[in-house]
């Protein structure tokens, strides 16, 4: 690894849509935050008249989330940073940091993430997942559906061997209603 490699975290989107060339992927632990629908979703998955809900990371001392860290080598990084940060930073509703995460199979690296800021309008913390499934099976965006962001989620989750109880269950509480 050069020193000048870039780590990226992903948590949602980005384990199968990431975007980006990367010289590695490795399934990692980020600690003090957990996955969560906490984000409305204005631009992508939503409109600003209904919007939809997308995951972001929700700081929780105990939370622990399971994604996957990319490595991006030195002469694209640069690249790689300014497309994460326009499509990330879309409307300001996550705050980018740089956050130790520990690799599976040993090891820790700081990695790009991006986290919910919790002072922003489209924050939608502590919604039920009966609310949050109401949301998701409704809403739709230019990206398509709401549910397509979710049921994609799981499943590349699942494909990586990581269950996430609550998103499972959320998934089929949309099915139930679509």
């Amino acid at each position: 690894m050069q020193s000048g490699d870039l780590w990226v975290f992903g948590y949602g989107s980005l384990i199968w849509e990431p975007g980006f060339d990367f010289v590695e992927r490795r399934l990692a632990t980020l600690e003090g935050y957990r996955r969560a629908f906490c984000m409305a979703s204005i631009r992508y998955r939503g409109t600003p008249e209904a919007p939809g809900l997308v995951l972001a990371l929700d700081r929780e001392a105990a939370g622990a989330c399971r994604g996957v860290a990319y490595r991006v080598s030195e002469p694209v990084a640069a690249v790689t940073l300014d497309y994460l940060r326009e499509r990330e930073l879309i409307s300001y509703a996550y705050d980018e940091a740089r956050l130790p995460v520990r690799l599976d199979g040993g090891g820790e690296v700081e990695a790009v993430t991006f986290v919910s800021n919790r002072e922003h309008p489209q924050y939608r913390g502590g919604l039920s997942l009966d609310d949050q499934a109401e949301v998701i099976a409704r809403a739709v965006g230019p990206r398509g559906p709401n549910s397509d962001y979710l049921l994609n989620t799981v499943a590349s989750l699942e494909a990586l061997g990581l269950h996430d109880p609550e998103l499972h269950e959320l998934a089929e509480m949309v099915r139930r209603r679509r």
